[in-house]
């Protein structure tokens, strides 16, 4: 039998998976076994009564640090039940910006292990010890890695086969083809004196393939101009 596609998280807060990952395309994949969830609690590796995981950085400073002997047992641990050759992820400001390319090699392997920070984040050593790959979801902070983590799996979870049931529309999704996506519409045709774009209700394919990826290419030159320069690039 073959193993489903993995997805264990390591994180204090195990009562927030699934999440909204129990819920709808991806919850239904869940309950269906074509992935599977396991959340290990961080603080079930810590050697203290207390279960404590963080103390106070080195060189001052406010807030506390994730400790490098208690994560590193919580990933040898994840290590040990995941798929293996599953990547080991750590959700961080500071890593490369996750984008749908990353998420689709994510998807084609085995699974994934996901290290959910907390307080000022982790001991730089066991990142460097553990050979994590940092990942971002953005220029913005959480106040964990728990919400971006569940954005992470929703991104591979739907691209696995059988999860979205029209498959054709995944292609035309942003930045599949280095773009945002065209506007939708759908009835009323007429809506608040808004008609919808008459090229739509013309039935003529190669009309409307042809107005999407102009409007396409105009709202990612308008809005991302940095993927707008990428697909420049690249021509």
């Amino acid at each position: 039998m073959t193993t489903p596609w993995t997805a264990t998280v390591l994180t204090i807060f195990p009562e927030m998976f699934p999440g909204p990952l129990g819920h709808s395309l991806a919850g239904r994949a869940l309950a269906d076994g074509v992935w599977h969830l396991s959340a290990l609690d961080i603080r079930d590796f810590a050697a203290d009564r207390h279960k404590t995981v963080d103390d106070a950085p080195f060189g001052g400073g406010p807030g506390m640090v994730m400790r490098p002997d208690v994560v590193d047992a919580a990933l040898a641990a994840a290590t040990a039940q995941a798929p293996a050759g599953a990547p080991a992820i750590y959700l961080t400001p500071r890593g490369r910006l996750l984008t749908q390319a990353r998420a689709r090699r994510l998807t084609a392997g085995p699974g994934v292990i996901v290290l959910c920070g907390r307080f000022e984040g982790v001991d730089a050593r066991v990142i460097e010890t553990r050979g994590l790959e940092e990942v971002s979801l953005g220029d913005f902070i959480l106040s964990g890695g728990e919400p971006a983590a569940i954005a992470l799996i929703d991104a591979c979870v739907r691209l696995l086969p059988g999860v979205v049931g029209a498959e054709a529309s995944l292609v035309e999704e942003s930045f599949e083809a280095g773009l945002l996506e065209y506007p939708h519409y759908t009835r009323p045709q007429l809506w608040q004196g808004q008609a919808v774009p008459e090229v739509l209700l013309s039935g003529h394919h190669e009309k409307i393939r042809t107005w999407r990826l102009a409007e396409a290419e105009r709202i990612t030159r308008e809005r991302r101009p940095d993927l707008w320069a990428r697909r420049m690039e690249l021509r």
